[in-house]
């Protein structure tokens, strides 16, 4: 559609691609429009919602975080992804450990 900011699609595609391995439940949102973005990224652990001129926003634990500008969408969810996913797994060892 025209509200989109960038190609929606295939951003998703490449981003699940890179995230085939994850084995993690995560919500992942990547909303092309500005106008109902925020909403749908605000239940999602890691979601971006396309804004004008190249500048969208990211939202980590449903809040809105920081704004990614003119970078690499596909990049910078992957690594927020990744990230989150190293939290957990740190967080499920500590509590193995504490057993």
């Amino acid at each position: 559609s025209a509200l989109q900011n960038f190609d929606v699609i295939k951003t998703v595609q490449e981003i699940e691609d890179r995230l085939a391995h994850v084995n993690k439940p995560l919500t992942v949102s990547i909303i092309g429009c500005v106008v109902n973005g925020p909403g749908e990224a605000r239940e999602t652990d890691i979601g971006l919602t396309g804004g004008g001129k190249g500048t969208h926003q990211i939202y980590l634990s449903g809040m809105a975080d920081h704004r990614l500008s003119n970078g690499d969408i596909v990049e910078h969810v992957v690594d927020l992804v990744e990230a989150r996913v190293a939290e957990l797994k740190a967080a499920d060892a500590a509590l193995t450990q504490a057993k």
